[in-house]
């Protein structure tokens, strides 16, 4: 029996213009995928990440169903063609709804129809200009933890919303909170602190009311138990059954993101090799930092996904 295998899938912060280019020149899936998600919308998603431009793609509601049709493609074209024991499956953030569409919990289409809506809820939710991400590295999460609320000031929002790494977390809240927070970083020893290019603070209590809007839509969305377990970033635990997977959806609105033990839980349960099934490399480059012997494998072009369907995977030894 070949060693089990994980897949991921990235979330907001992959995307690119002419993301996939080479692998849809070689596999019918990726147009075929986005055709779907077009239908859905009502605009064409793929000329889109084509052509851009950027700052059209970057937004929100344009990002979220972009990257879900990409990853789920990309996984289309694996399960299609390799024969791979997948065993486990975990999304970052808005990666999870991908995770739920491989496994069979809802569909394609109703989970396009939910992350658009989830990018309308978030970014109502956070007027542009007054929310605001940043990531500091090099510190430890407590220290990151304790930043924040020294960083705050009456009636302002700012906490941890990334557990990405370790030594790596973004920051989530009122724009002037985290500005203050990464001086304070730079001051106690952060070996870097960045603010990031995203107007929505993703994973903290400002995205409450996004959360509530999403309870509304996932209350009527037909669900299934999973095909294939997926760990739920909010809890990190392996989802049973359709009501702890809506509850789940709606608590990762506006808690952290805890990477870092989700990694660990594909290892502790056996996994040997994880599989990024999507555009970028971005969370390849996290699961290194978080287990240095774990095998790690990225499908972010055409060489890479060959590469993927073309390797001899390990058996397991008999006990």
């Amino acid at each position: 029996m070949i060693n089990p295998i994980g897949f991921v899938f990235p979330g907001q912060g992959s995307q690119s213009v002419g993301m996939l280019s080479d692998i849809a020149k070689a596999f019918s899936e990726v147009e075929e995928s986005f055709q779907e998600a077009s239908a859905v919308l009502g605009y064409d998603v793929w000329k889109l990440v084509r052509l851009g431009p950027t700052e059209e793609l970057d937004k929100t509601v344009r990002t979220q169903p972009a990257l879900l049709a990409a990853s789920y493609a990309i996984w289309q074209i694996i399960q299609s063609r390799k024969n791979l024991p997948v065993t486990l499956l975990a999304g970052h953030s808005l990666g999870e709804y991908t995770a739920l569409v491989c496994a069979k919990v809802i569909s394609f289409a109703d989970a396009i129809r939910l992350v658009a809506a989830r990018g309308e809820y978030m970014q109502e939710a956070m007027p542009i200009g007054e929310g605001g991400l940043a990531a500091i590295i090099g510190l430890e999460d407590n220290d990151v933890k304790a930043i924040c609320d020294k960083a705050l000031e009456p009636g302002e929002v700012l906490s941890p919303a990334n557990y990405n790494s370790p030594g790596q977390v973004v920051i989530a809240g009122h724009i002037k909170a985290v500005e203050r927070a990464l001086i304070l970083a730079k001051e106690q020893g952060a070996r870097m602190v960045k603010l990031l290019p995203v107007s929505v603070s993703s994973h903290c209590v400002l995205m409450k009311p996004a959360a509530d809007k999403l309870a509304s839509l996932l209350a009527v969305m037909p669900m299934q138990r999973p095909m294939i377990p997926i760990i739920g970033n909010a809890d990190v635990a392996i989802y049973e059954t359709a009501a702890e997977i809506r509850e789940g959806l709606i608590k990762q609105l506006y808690s952290p993101v805890r990477w870092v033990e989700t990694i660990r839980l594909f290892s502790n349960l056996g996994i040997k090799h994880i599989v990024e099934c999507g555009p970028g490399k971005v969370l390849s480059s996290l699961n290194k930092r978080i287990l240095s012997e774990i095998q790690l494998t990225s499908t972010t072009d055409a060489a890479s996904l060959h590469s993927l369907l073309n390797t001899h995977f390990e058996t397991q030894k008999a006990s």
